[in-house]
C-alpha cells in the first residue's frame, strides 16, 4: 500500500477526497472546527484520526460520513461531487458506502445480538430473510456466532463493541468509520477491537479509526492529526515496516 501524503491532486482512485474542505459552525461567534485541508483516501487504507477533545476529530469523521456537510470546499466520495447532491442523494451514497462503529456501541436492550446486527437492514428497508443471513454472516466474522440470540446486558463490553462492528458490516459498506471504538474499552478489549479492526482491514475494507490513544494510532500506517481545525497527514512507522 503506498500513499504520497504531498499528494493534493483529485485522482480517479481514490475512495475519499477532501479538496480544500472547511466546516465553520455558525452562531453569535462562528467556529471554525475544520480549516481547508485536501486529503486523499485510497480503497484498502487504515488511517489513524488523533487530536486532543474539541481538536475537529468528530467533525472531520461526519464530513467524511456524509453526516455533516461541509461549508467550503469539495467533498468527493469515488469520484462523485457530494457537495451538488440532493439530499436524498447524500442519504443513499452513505447508506451504499460507509458503516459506523460509535464508542457507546448503540445496542439495543431488548433484542438480541442478530437482531441488533440487522437493525441498519431493517431501516433500509431489506427483507427478513435477507437481513437474518447478512446478520449471521457479520456475527460470524466477528467471532460471535455462539451469542448470537444473547441480549447485551449478557455481554461483554468487547462483545458488545463486535456486536455494534457486525451491525456495521451487515451493510457492506466500502468504508468503516469508528470513532473512538475502544473508548469504553479496557486493554485486553482494545487490543482485541483494533486486532479484529485490522484484519477486517487486510480483508480489503478501508477503516479509518478516530483514537485519543497515541499508542493506537502509532501501530497504523497513516495518521492524520488535528489540532485546532487544522490536519497534519503523516506516514507511521507501522507503514515504513509493513512496506
Amino acid at each position: 500500500m503506498t500513499h504520497d501524503p504531498h499528494s493534493d491532486g483529485l485522482g480517479p482512485s481514490a475512495e475519499m477526497e477532501l479538496d480544500q474542505v472547511a466546516m465553520t459552525y455558525p452562531g453569535m461567534v462562528p467556529v471554525r472546527a475544520l480549516l481547508p485541508v485536501s486529503v486523499r483516501i485510497q480503497s484498502g487504507e487504515m488511517v489513524a484520526v488523533t487530536g486532543r477533545s474539541g481538536s475537529g476529530k468528530s467533525t472531520l469523521l461526519n464530513v467524511l460520513g456524509l453526516l455533516d456537510r461541509p461549508t467550503g470546499g469539495r467533498y468527493l466520495v469515488r469520484g462523485v461531487d457530494t457537495s451538488v447532491l440532493p439530499e436524498s442523494g447524500v442519504t443513499s451514497l452513505r447508506a451504499s458506502q460507509f458503516g459506523f462503529v460509535f464508542q457507546s456501541f448503540h445496542l439495543l436492550a431488548d433484542r438480541t445480538a442478530a437482531e441488533n446486527a440487522e437493525l441498519g437492514l431493517m431501516y433500509r428497508g431489506i427483507p427478513a430473510r435477507h437481513r437474518r443471513q447478512a446478520a449471521a454472516g457479520a456475527l460470524h466474522r466477528v467471532g460471535l456466532s455462539h451469542r448470537m440470540t444473547a441480549l447485551p446486558r449478557t455481554l461483554s463490553g468487547g462483545e458488545r463493541q463486535r456486536v455494534a462492528i457486525a451491525r456495521a458490516l451487515a451493510q457492506q459498506p466500502r468504508v468503516l468509520l469508528c470513532d473512538e471504538p475502544t473508548g469504553n474499552l479496557d486493554r485486553r478489549n482494545s487490543e482485541l477491537i483494533v486486532s479484529l479492526l485490522t484484519g477486517l482491514n487486510a480483508e480489503g475494507l478501508t477503516v479509518l479509526i478516530v483514537t485519543h490513544e497515541q499508542q493506537i494510532a502509532a501501530a497504523l500506517p497513516r495518521v492524520l492529526s488535528i489540532d485546532d481545525g487544522k490536519v497534519t497527514d503523516d506516514i507511521t512507522a507501522a507503514a515504513i515496516d509493513r512496506s
